[in-house]
């Protein structure tokens, strides 16, 4: 049977800590033996604002800090053999492997195997003739003279191909996070297609990794409740999987954070809306009767994941034109801050009635009532603790950009026309794209892998 493989996540959004991977390469190449890094950038906000990046440019559209999250770690990467699997293609994989190519004929790396998954983008294809709604999403009607995107969540096999076809940087563009672990499993041990426990256990070990530090103390910490140390420096996890799918997290010896069976519990919960059937490309996976072991200090090992057949329908994020959003904020501090921010709210709310500012209008008082608050604005008049200062924001939805700049600069004119001490005024206007999610069939999805010189 072949020798335990270590995966590690260096990244678990488009956003997160660049340096992040660093320790991860590092700790992978100590070790020695069969490794990988997964690197994680792909949301489904994120790829629709990499699709409006693609239509501006046809040479953007991958994660921007792409480049930032390889520069470190492509030479260690290479010398020890460890491959790289992201979804920072995004949008555009192929711009995104001429990224990487670029990168390293820059640090001097020779003959860089790079492949790229295609076949997530159904634009234009008959994977759009006969569509099922998304359980979540029922009344979603598709309109395909104005989809910008569309977008089938692929497995992990692809990924296993490229590997296996000696690539070393493996990019993606819309696939199933835990596939961009499962796919170096799957090319690792040989499991089969109809595997389905093992795959399972590679599809949960790949959720847990997914988010990065989440598994890790990261987004877990609560002062008092669940402390974590060292969140500055806060180490990214590490799988140690066997080939019958058995696997331990861990991370990083001497970087902050911590695995304990909490972070496990949490992160293998984090967005799983049936745990009897949690659905991926490659697997239905059953995590009902998962049992967590610590072994040691910052080492849980996860057992009794099961597995039953694969969806014969994929998931595919379509993407949609969204119009506009006009964003304006403005603080009052001091005696009656709050009074003063709700006056001027109601003041905004009345121009844009006056000015015939056609769309959804919200306000905030950020600080007050913001998290909670529906766009009905009722916990508005909940009276509680006088605050020293409030932010006031107001959205404009719009189909227009004109009424969303209007909009703006409404907020702006409170400098003057508002009530008493306003100040710090920010002003953005930012076009939208809208996303439903369908079902298409398997049979009409065609994955593909090819090597970018």
């Amino acid at each position: 049977m072949p020798e335990m493989l270590r995966i590690g996540c260096g990244s678990g959004f488009s956003g997160d800590r660049i340096d992040a991977p660093i320790a991860v390469v590092a700790a992978l190449a100590a070790a020695g033996g069969p490794a990988a890094l997964m690197l994680e950038c792909l949301g489904e906000r994120t790829l629709a604002l990499a699709q409006g990046e693609r239509l501006k440019d046809p040479g953007h559209g991958y994660e921007p800090m792409l480049e930032a999250l390889l520069r470190p770690i492509l030479k260690t990467c290479r010398a020890h053999h460890i491959p790289i699997v992201t979804n920072g293609g995004a949008a555009n994989p192929q711009a995104a492997a001429r990224a990487t190519q670029r990168l390293a004929a820059e640090l001097g790396i020779e003959g860089l195997r790079v492949a790229v998954v295609e076949g997530d983008d159904v634009r234009g294809t008959d994977a759009l003739d006969d569509l099922a709604p998304w359980e979540g999403e029922p009344g979603a009607v598709m309109d395909e003279e104005k989809v910008i995107a569309a977008n089938v969540y692929l497995g992990a096999r692809p990924i296993a191909e490229a590997l296996l076809r000696g690539a070393e940087v493996v990019i993606t563009g819309r696939c199933s996070d835990p596939a961009l672990a499962l796919g170096p499993m799957i090319a690792n041990f040989g499991w089969a297609e109809d595997d389905w426990d093992r795959l399972a256990a590679g599809t949960a070990c790949g959720h847990l990794l997914e988010c990065g530090s989440q598994v890790t103390g990261g987004y877990f910490a609560d002062p008092g409740v669940k402390d974590v140390e060292g969140m500055a420096e806060i180490g990214f996890p590490i799988a140690e999987i066997e080939g019958d799918g058995g696997f331990t997290i861990t991370k990083p010896a001497g970087t902050g954070g911590l695995v304990d069976l909490r972070t496990v519990k949490e992160q293998l919960l984090y967005e799983i809306h049936d745990p009897a059937a949690y659905l991926t490309p490659d697997v239905v996976l059953d995590i009902t009767g998962v049992e967590l072991e610590q072994e040691g200090p910052d080492r849980v090992r996860v057992r009794g994941c099961r597995g039953k057949p694969r969806p014969e329908r994929l998931k595919a994020t379509v993407s949609f034109p969204g119009g506009w959003l006009g964003e304006g904020e403005i603080s009052y501090a001091g005696p009656n801050a709050r009074a003063r921010a709700e006056l001027a709210g109601r003041t905004l709310l009345e121009r844009a009635r006056n000015l015939g500012l056609e769309g959804r209008a919200r306000l905030d008082l950020i600080g007050v009532a913001s998290v909670h608050e529906g766009d009905s604005g009722a916990l508005r008049g909940e009276r509680r603790d006088e605050p020293a200062e409030v932010r006031l924001r107001l959205s404009l939805a719009t189909e227009a950009r004109a009424l969303a700049e209007r909009a703006t600069r409404e907020v702006l004119a409170l400098l003057c026309c508002g009530p008493a001490g306003g100040g710090g005024a920010r002003m953005r206007v930012v076009d939208r794209v809208r996303t439903l999610s369908f079902l298409v069939p398997r049979d009409r999805v065609h994955p593909r892998v090819e090597f970018v010189a």
